[in-house]
């Protein structure tokens, strides 16, 4: 008996590593490797991109061109030639775009020295108003303080010069890179459905179907979310604009168009622009009204979180707004504002293919292309 049950124990002990380790461990090594797998392909894919930056930013600008313009193209194909309607709507946006930026740099150069001359007054008012109770800073402080700014300025004026000759050698690079998404912003909006459907056709016939549902997300999405952010930065560069104009806050035109560009940047870009309004008005109409201003970051902060994105884009985009702030600090340290601007729309696509790939019906939320 004793060697029957001793016999039945040996049976009964687990024979193997995996079977002494308990199953949520073996799940989460599971999960551990297959996202280490998925981060090295990140990480991949990134540092090929980085190596076609202007390839891949010339395309991701060609991209956002398309959503933008594809409906007033179809809309004006109806009446005219298809590559009539593609010149018109690329012309005239481009002539609104040159409008804008010329008036908003024709405005900064005529108020730039009336401008300094009363920043300077502004930071002497501050200057006395800290040297008043509460703060009762010392003349002498103050002073050492703009000492030791001018001290750095001229010890790093070098630096600044050279960083602004590296600036300047990329404008032949960026007019490359705008060159080419023009290029291929016409051939997008004028047949982007015949260049999917050749592409479509050399897949294998198995994986047409797959591939037919997730590209039809990934437009739906991003062209949604392009359209959407549109809408949310005109929105912002309006309100902008109208306030600092009751302000008479100087260069509010600039300062509005430079909300709408920032705008593009989710959460962190709306308020860095207001920031720089904020410096302009403390310059211009002193430190109550750059107070006043301050204060419109918290009120079109919520504007723009409470109403304009779950209106505009709540169908486009599903993500949490933790996950896009992660997103958007995240891309910013990989690639810098480009990272930043690109991080939401990519991880939307993404999470839009996921999802389409998960839903077998064969009748997905179509989109052109």
């Amino acid at each position: 008996m004793d060697r029957a049950r001793s016999a039945a124990a040996v049976q009964a002990t687990p024979r193997g590593d995996d079977e002494s380790v308990s199953r949520g461990l073996r799940k989460a090594a599971g999960y551990a490797w297959r996202l280490l797998v998925v981060g090295v392909l990140v990480y991949e894919t990134f540092t090929i991109l980085g190596r076609f930056q202007l390839v891949a930013v010339a395309v991701f600008l060609a991209l956002v061109v398309t959503s933008a313009l594809r409906p007033l193209t179809d809309l004006m194909g109806r009446h005219l030639p298809r590559s009539l309607a593609v010149v018109l709507a690329l012309l005239g946006s481009l002539l609104l775009l040159f409008a804008l930026l010329s008036l908003a740099g024709y405005l900064v150069a005529g108020e730039s020295a009336k401008l300094a001359t009363e920043f300077r007054g502004g930071i002497g008012q501050i200057e006395r108003w800290l040297e008043r109770p509460p703060f009762r800073i010392s003349p002498r402080t103050l002073s050492d303080l703009q000492g030791k700014i001018g001290s750095f300025i001229s010890s790093h004026r070098s630096l600044l010069v050279s960083s602004a000759l590296t600036g300047a050698s990329r404008v032949v690079e960026a007019a490359t890179g705008a060159a080419l998404a023009l290029f291929c912003s016409i051939f997008f909006i004028y047949s982007g459905e015949r260049l999917w459907h050749w592409f479509h056709l050399q897949l294998p016939r198995t994986s047409r179907s797959a591939w037919d549902r997730a590209g039809r997300a990934a437009w739906t999405t991003f062209a949604g979310y392009t359209r959407g952010i549109i809408i949310v930065a005109v929105t912002n560069a309006v309100l902008v604009g109208v306030a600092l104009s009751l302000l008479r806050v100087p260069l509010a035109l600039p300062l509005a168009v430079l909300e709408f560009f920032a705008s593009f940047v989710p959460l962190v870009g709306s308020p860095i622009a207001l920031a720089v309004a904020s410096v302009v008005a403390l310059a211009g109409r002193g430190p109550i009204i750059a107070v006043v201003v301050l204060l419109l970051i918290v009120i079109i902060g919520q504007i723009e979180g409470h109403v304009l994105h779950p209106l505009v884009m709540a169908w486009a985009v599903r993500l949490h707004p933790v996950v896009i702030a992660v997103s958007v600090v995240a891309g910013g340290i990989v690639a810098g504002v480009i990272g930043a601007v690109v991080a939401v729309p990519m991880l939307s696509v993404a999470w839009a293919v996921v999802c389409a790939l998960r839903d077998r019906s064969p009748n997905p939320r179509s989109g052109h292309h």
